[in-house]
C-alpha cells in the first residue's frame, strides 16, 4: 500500500487569498493527504500567488525555481501555481517553468479537486477561464482555531488603473445570505470566537443579487448582511474587509455602531490624499468625500481604529500632490496604514503612461510617508495607556513563551502575561502598561469574560 502524499501550500499577498489556500487545504485533505509543514518532503506544492506588486511575483519565481530543479530527481511530484499571478500568466507560466502540472486561477479554488484528477492523470492543466465560482461546500483547513475568514464577495467590479484585481479575480460575485450564515453556524459551533468578512470590494456586496425592497432599495447590502449573521451564537466579534470609499454609507457606520458584536474597525484605503491623482487612478471619490467618511465614523463611534492603503509615486504625481497624501495621514491619523511604492502592474492602464517616476523618487517617498505613519501611529496609541481593554487571545507570544497575545476589538495586538492552554480563544480584560506605535503589553485583571458577554 502506498503512503498518502504530502502536501506543502505557500500563500503570498491578501486575506482572500489566505482563505483561498484555507480552502484548497481542505480540499487536499479531504482526498486523504497529509500536511507537510517542509516543503521539501511534500509531494503535491502548491503557491497561491499575488500579482499586486512586482516582488511578490518575482519571490513565486524563485521559489519555483528550486522546486523544478528537485522535479528532475522526483518526476511524480506535483507542481501548482494557484491565484492571481497564474491568472494573469496562464499558459506562459508554463512556458516559464515547464514542470508545472497545473495553473489556475483564484475563480477555481473550489474545483481543486477536479483539475487534480486530470493532472493525476497524466495532462498539464491551464485553469484560467472565467467561471461561476461554485458555492463553498469545502471544509478548509482553516490555520487558526479562534479567528476566521468567510468569503461574502469575491471579485472586482472597480477599474482602478493601478490595480490587476478585476482582470485576475473576475467579475463580483456574491454568496447568498444564507449560505453565508451556514458557514457562520458552522464556525460558532466548533468554537470559534471571530469572524472576518471578505471581499475584494465588500461594500459592492449583494449588488448582484436579485431583489429589492418596495422602497426600490436593494434588500441584499453589507449592512443588511450584518444584521441578517450577527445573532450566530458563539461568534463574538465580526469584522469585515475591505471597503471602498465610493460605496461607504452612513447607514452602515450606524449598523456598527448599534450591532454590539460587531468590531470598531474600519479598513477603508484611500490611496491618495490628491484629487488629481485620485482621478487618474479612476477612485470615483475626493479627498474631501474620504475625509467625510472619517469624520461621520468618528462622530459614531469616537474610538474606532482607522487603517487603510496608500500608495507613493503613481505616475505623474508631483511633489505637491505627494505633500497632500502627507497631509491627509497627519490630519486623519491612522491606526496602520499598508504602503507601496507604485508599482507597474502588467495589463493595467498605468503602467503603459509615459509618465513614470524614478525608483529613487518613490523609495524616497514611501519612507517618507512610513516616518509619518509611524509617528502617527504611536501618537494614537496613547489613548490605550492605562486604559482596560478587551482582548481575544489568539496565540502565544512567539518572541517570549511567558506572554500570550490577541487582539482588541480595534485591532492592536495587544502582548500580556499568561498561559496559553488556559487562555486561547477567551476575552480577557487587559489594563495597558505599555503603548507602541502597532502594538501593546499589559497585565490582565482578576478572572474575566470567558467569552460570554455579560448581559444586563
Amino acid at each position: 500500500m502506498t503512503a498518502p502524499r504530502k502536501y506543502h501550500i505557500t500563500t503570498f499577498g491578501c486575506q482572500m487569498n489566505k482563505a483561498d489556500s484555507e480552502r484548497m487545504a481542505g480540499i487536499l485533505d479531504r482526498l486523504g493527504m497529509n500536511w507537510a509543514e517542509d516543503p521539501n518532503q511534500a509531494d503535491v506544492i502548491l503557491y497561491n500567488t499575488c500579482t499586486i506588486r512586482d516582488n511578490a511575483e518575482q519571490k513565486v519565481y524563485s521559489y519555483l525555481g528550486r522546486q523544478a530543479k528537485r522535479k528532475h530527481q522526483q518526476p511524480d511530484l506535483t507542481l501548482i501555481v494557484a491565484g492571481c499571478v497564474a491568472q494573469q500568466e496562464g499558459e506562459q507560466l508554463l512556458r516559464r517553468v515547464p514542470e508545472l502540472d497545473l495553473v489556475m486561477g483564484p475563480q477555481h479554488a473550489n474545483r481543486l479537486d477536479d483539475l487534480l484528477e486530470q493532472v493525476f492523470a497524466g495532462n498539464q492543466v491551464v485553469a484560467t477561464e472565467p467561471i461561476e465560482i461554485i458555492e463553498d461546500i469545502t471544509k478548509p483547513r482553516r490555520e487558526s482555531t479562534i479567528t476566521a475568514w468567510v468569503n461574502v464577495i469575491y471579485g472586482c467590479n472597480e477599474r482602478c488603473t493601478y490595480c490587476v484585481v478585476p482582470g485576475v479575480r473576475g467579475v463580483e460575485q456574491s454568496r447568498t445570505p444564507e449560505a453565508i450564515r451556514q458557514e457562520m453556524v458552522e464556525l460558532g459551533r466548533q468554537g470559534y470566537k471571530e469572524v472576518t468578512l471578505l471581499g475584494q470590494n465588500i461594500d459592492a456586496y449583494g449588488r448582484d443579487l436579485p431583489g429589492s425592497t418596495a422602497e426600490g432599495r436593494h434588500q441584499h447590502t453589507l449592512t443588511d448582511l450584518l444584521y441578517f449573521v450577527h445573532d450566530v451564537p458563539g461568534i463574538e466579534r465580526i469584522r469585515f474587509a475591505t471597503s471602498h470609499p465610493r460605496y461607504f454609507t452612513e447607514r452602515l457606520i450606524r449598523a456598527c455602531q448599534e450591532l454590539p458584536k460587531v468590531c470598531e474597525h474600519f479598513h477603508i484605503p484611500f490611496q491618495s490624499g490628491d484629487n488629481a491623482v485620485l482621478k487618474a487612478m479612476a477612485r470615483g471619490y475626493t479627498q474631501e468625500k474620504y475625509r467625510r467618511i472619517i469624520d461621520k465614523i468618528r462622530h459614531y463611534m469616537p474610538d474606532a481604529a482607522i487603517s487603510a492603503d496608500a500608495i507613493a509615486g503613481f505616475p505623474g504625481e508631483t511633489e505637491e500632490q505627494f505633500q497632500n497624501t502627507l497631509q491627509l495621514v497627519a490630519d486623519i491619523g491612522f491606526d496602520q496604514l499598508n504602503t507601496a511604492a507604485y508599482s507597474p502592474r502588467p495589463g493595467t492602464p498605468a503602467a503603459l503612461w509615459e509618465n513614470q517616476l524614478s525608483e529613487d523618487v518613490k523609495r524616497d517617498r514611501l519612507q517618507r510617508l512610513n516616518r509619518l505613519v509611524e509617528v502617527k501611529a504611536a501618537e494614537r496609541s496613547q489613548r490605550y495607556q492605562d486604559r482596560i481593554e478587551q482582548v481575544l487571545v489568539e496565540g502565544q507570544n512567539p518572541k517570549d513563551p511567558s506572554q500570550v497575545m490577541g487582539r482588541t476589538r480595534g485591532n492592536r495586538l495587544v502582548f500580556f502575561p499568561g498561559a496559553i492552554a488556559q487562555l486561547q480563544g477567551q476575552i480577557i480584560d487587559v489594563e495597558i502598561t505599555q503603548v507602541r506605535a502597532f502594538s501593546l503589553t499589559g497585565i490582565p485583571i482578576g478572572t474575566s469574560l470567558t467569552g460570554a458577554v455579560a448581559v444586563l
